[in-house]
C-alpha cells in the first residue's frame, strides 16, 4: 500500500466524520506562521482523542507536549464545565501560541500550561502529591516515553486511560533495539496496563498505544 493510497484513505474517512472547524484550522496556521514543526496531530486522530476522552468521562487531563495546543483544543472541548487539563511544555514560545489558540476556542480558562522539562516537571508532582488524572496523553520526544511512562504511571488511578502517540513510526519500531518498540514492548507487558496499538493512516503508517491502568 503505497503513500498515495495511504493518504486518499485518511481523507476519505476525515470527510465521513470531522467537520471543517475554524478554531482548529487558525491554531494551525497560527503554529506554522510562528514558525513551530508541523508535528501536530491529525484531524482524525484529534477525533479520536476528543471521543476517548469523552467516553471515559475524563475530568481531568494530563497532556505532556502541548506544541501549539492543537491536541490541547480536543481535549478541552471534551472535558466537563469543571475540568482541567494540565499541559506540560518545555519551550515557552511553543506556549504562548498554545495560549492564544486556548483563548481563541474559549477554553483557556479549563487549561494549565507549565513551562520546563516534562520529566522534572512530572517528578515534582508526583512528590508534592498531584491529583491522579483521569487521563495520559504523551506526545513529546520520543526518547523520554519510557520515563514519561513510569512518571504517567505515578499520576494515575484504577481506570485511568494512557494514550501514546507516534507509536509504529512508519514501521521502525519491527528494527531491533529500536527505542519505540522498546517503548511498546513495556506497554505491552506492564502489569499495570491493559492496552492495545491502534495503527493511523496518514502520508504513512503510524499509531497510538491504548491503555486502561488497572490497578
Amino acid at each position: 500500500m503505497n503513500d498515495e493510497l495511504l493518504a486518499r484513505i485518511d481523507a476519505y474517512v476525515e470527510g465521513l466524520f470531522v467537520e471543517g472547524d475554524p478554531v482548529l484550522s487558525a491554531a494551525l496556521e497560527d503554529s506554522k506562521n510562528a514558525g513551530l514543526p508541523e508535528i501536530q496531530i491529525s484531524p482524525n486522530q484529534g477525533k479520536l482523542l476528543r471521543l476517548l476522552a469523552e467516553l471515559s468521562g475524563a475530568r481531568r487531563i494530563l497532556e505532556i507536549g502541548t506544541l501549539g495546543g492543537y491536541s490541547g483544543i480536543h481535549f478541552a472541548r471534551a472535558l466537563p464545565d469543571d475540568g482541567t487539563l494540565v499541559s506540560l511544555e518545555l519551550d515557552e514560545r511553543h506556549a504562548e501560541v498554545a495560549r492564544k489558540n486556548f483563548e481563541r476556542a474559549g477554553i483557556y480558562e479549563k487549561v494549565e500550561i507549565r513551562v520546563g522539562d516534562a520529566k522534572e516537571t512530572l517528578r515534582g508532582m508526583v512528590e508534592h502529591g498531584e491529583e491522579r488524572f483521569d487521563l495520559v496523553f504523551i506526545d513529546a520526544e520520543k526518547e523520554g516515553y519510557l520515563t514519561y511512562l513510569d512518571l504517567s504511571l505515578e499520576l494515575s488511578r484504577p481506570g485511568t486511560l494512557i494514550i501514546a502517540d507516534n507509536v509504529i513510526r512508519g514501521g521502525s519500531v519491527l528494527e531491533e533495539g529500536d527505542n519505540m518498540g522498546n517503548f511498546n514492548e513495556m506497554f505491552a507487558s506492564h502489569d499495570r496496563l491493559d492496552g492495545i496499538i491502534l495503527p493511523l493512516l496518514r502520508e504513512g503508517v503510524d499509531g497510538v498505544a491504548i491503555a486502561r491502568v488497572r490497578w
